[in-house]
């Protein structure tokens, strides 16, 4: 195992409490645009592939929002234990339109290139429908982003229908998705079901997105 692979272990083995955001609806920042029921603040962004893909390209579908840091025990946590992978296939496979974004400025913690965007999903079996960077974190601070992995679900008419944790378990620990309460996978199943998200918003939690100065 390398140091930087040992490193990634003990941080979750610590459970990185000390990078732990819990958000809410109740305390977005004021700059927030995102709010349940209402129309998901639009935007347009460049992705992996150096495609311009805007909000609006996806209007009458589902889309899933997946705030993400390669290098947050948290993320990893969903990715080495193949969650986040699972869900992306499984709803993709319905038509659910599924972005990851990055809002990691240069030079902080979580900041790709395109290439190394493409083979980290390759390495890692994942299956978004893109991967999209926010490098002023625009995007992100009118969602009020601030965790990694910190999620949203936009509904077909384009309004916001879920926001906050991916699941219940706000934790690094691998065996925690064995019990875990999964949040958007119940909202992507009551919309396809054609009933209300139940439950609209929760707590994120992960490391603090890595925004620039």
């Amino acid at each position: 195992m390398s140091i930087s692979e040992q490193c990634r272990v003990f941080a979750a083995g610590l459970f990185g409490m000390a990078a732990i955001i819990a958000s809410d609806a109740s305390t977005q920042p004021a700059s927030a645009q995102a709010r349940i029921g209402v129309p998901a603040p639009a935007f347009t962004l460049t992705d992996s592939s150096g495609r311009a893909l805007s909000l609006s390209d996806f209007k009458g579908k589902t889309v899933v929002l997946e705030w993400t840091n390669h290098e947050c025990p948290y993320v990893g946590k969903h990715y080495r234990g193949n969650n986040m992978q699972a869900l992306q296939k499984k709803w993709t496979a319905q038509g659910v339109v599924w972005l990851s974004v990055i809002s990691s400025a240069p030079g902080e913690q979580g900041h790709v290139s395109p290439q190394q965007a493409n083979k980290l999903t390759a390495d890692r079996g994942a299956a978004p429908s893109a991967v999209l960077f926010d490098p002023t974190g625009k995007v992100g601070h009118a969602y009020g982003a601030r965790a990694t992995p910190h999620m949203y679900v936009i509904g077909g008419d384009g309004a916001l229908v879920y926001m906050g944790g991916i699941d219940d378990q706000p934790s690094a620990r691998l065996d925690d998705l064995k019990i875990a309460k999964n949040f958007v996978d119940q909202a992507l199943s009551e919309i396809a079901l054609g009933k209300p998200v139940s439950i609209s918003s929760s707590r994120a939690y992960g490391c603090s997105v890595k925004y620039g100065a």
